[in-house]
């Protein structure tokens, strides 16, 4: 069993900061792109941030400057720090993983892995 928890959303004011963690657990092997993505109502889903396992980075457009993605390793874990955060950043911040699992009695399985998402509202 393997998953993606995420932690660190809730309630900022504009102009406020926010650091959103997603943590890989279970019978993983390795771990290549970890990626940021968000969805707000009536939007597509957009990715906002991604970085490899070599340590490279993509960002979209709206988020350049603003926010950062990095990653630990040894921890299986990504980060998403957000600062001079808008309104227009309020939606659901999901993680993805691609991932090499192992599993019992059959072949390593390569795929994504989604987290559940954690609500970031940007208002007064």
């Amino acid at each position: 069993q393997v998953q993606l928890v995420e932690s660190g959303g809730g309630l900022v004011q504009p102009g406020g900061s926010l650091r959103l963690s997603c943590a890989a657990s279970g019978s993983i092997l390795s771990i290549n792109a970890m990626a940021w993505y968000r969805q707000a109502p009536g939007k597509e889903r957009e990715l906002v941030a991604i970085i490899t396992n070599s340590g490279s980075t993509n960002y979209a457009d709206s988020v350049k400057g603003r926010f950062t993605i990095s990653r630990d390793n040894a921890k299986n874990t990504v980060y998403l720090q957000m600062n001079s955060l808008k309104p227009e950043d309020t939606a659901v911040y999901v993680c993805k993983a691609d991932i090499w699992e192992r599993v019992v009695g059959r072949p390593n399985r390569y795929h994504e892995l989604w987290g559940q998402g954690t609500l970031v509202t940007v208002s007064f």
